[in-house]
């Protein structure tokens, strides 16, 4: 009766111990994957920054000369020097703020749906608890 009785108490202190490396491991593992999630989003966001600095600065050069052709084209068209100058650049300007604002709603909807919750342990903690529950039973 006594060998029973410390074998089932050996048993649950197994049990704890397992359980108290399992939740470790967890913990470990969030860490880990949402270390790797914020660095390689961290990278992109870099790599982002630095190459809309660069297209930037060509857009910027490529627009000025549109905006020219445009007001070179209206002046052929017979308008005068003043208003096709503000009118060549307020067209640039208009269709620039259209495509601006649609790539920024794109981006947002892009960034709602990016999740950073750890999925893998999320996994393996629904696992741990359905083997826990299975070592219960």
């Amino acid at each position: 009766m006594m060998n029973d009785q410390s074998s089932i108490v050996d048993l649950l202190k197994n049990l704890r111990d397992d359980t108290t490396n399992l939740v470790r491991n967890e913990i470990s593992l969030a860490k880990t994957e949402i270390s790797e999630k914020i660095s390689s989003a961290s990278r992109n966001v870099g790599y982002l920054a630095a190459g809309t600095l660069v297209a930037y600065a060509g857009l910027v050069l490529f627009l000025q000369g549109v905006g020219f052709l445009i007001r070179q084209l209206l002046i052929a068209g017979g308008m005068s020097e003043a208003s096709a100058t503000w009118l060549g650049f307020f067209i640039v300007g208009a269709i620039v703020c259209g495509i601006g604002a649609a790539l920024v709603v794109k981006a947002l909807e892009t960034l709602k749906k990016e999740r950073l919750t750890p999925t893998k342990t999320a996994e393996t903690l629904k696992q741990d608890k359905e083997w826990v529950q299975s070592k219960m039973s």
